[in-house]
């Protein structure tokens, strides 16, 4: 049975987990959850905005989930639950060193043992710049306007994937942010 080397899990795992999406929510959990049925979407105030296509992707990303959950989108202020977002952008430097070794050591040859040797050992270093992108869902009872449920996905973004490789980890990170919409509480 052939074994991976520590330093290639552990390399693997680096990798896979950069990509994942990280989700995180939190909720009233005096608020009942099931007199919810329609929503309608709100601007959040001072929210940084984002272009119009992002705008309707985020929107049809958080519909579609709504309406698997039973939530019915309506225009008016009779909704309700008021619904909101917010983005942001983020970056981070990371440093990549590589070392390189060469050279020879001692070893057996015609006279016998023979010691010493020569070598040379060079390390480079570059930065890369990591872009992570994060959105958060806010959504508020409209009968009282407090916030009853605010969830938050964040994920490493590739500033050079096509639209729709985009539109895609989209959907993926606000099916992931819903998947526990609405929220069980424990009796």
């Amino acid at each position: 049975m052939s074994r991976i080397p520590v330093w290639i899990a552990m390399a693997l795992m680096a990798v896979s987990s950069a990509f994942a999406q990280d989700v995180r929510y939190n909720f009233d959990k005096n608020a009942d959850f099931t007199k919810f049925k329609t929503y309608r979407w709100v601007p959040i105030k001072d929210a940084q905005q984002v272009n119009q296509i992002v705008e309707k992707q985020i929107q049809t990303a958080i519909d579609a989930q709504l309406i698997q959950k039973g939530l019915s989108k309506v225009d008016s202020d009779k909704a309700d639950l008021y619904i909101g977002y917010q983005t942001a952008i983020g970056t981070e430097k990371q440093f990549n060193s590589y070392s390189s070794d060469w050279g020879y050591g001692g070893g057996w040859g015609r006279g016998g043992w023979y010691g010493g040797g020569m070598g040379s050992s060079m390390t480079t270093g570059s930065t890369t710049t990591i872009y992570k992108g994060q959105l958060a869902l806010d959504m508020y009872d409209s009968s009282n306007h407090s916030l009853v449920w605010r969830g938050a996905a964040s994920k490493t973004l590739d500033p050079k994937a096509k639209p729709e490789k985009q539109e895609k980890n989209l959907n993926k990170a606000v099916a992931k942010l819903l998947k526990n919409y609405p929220p069980k509480v424990k009796s």
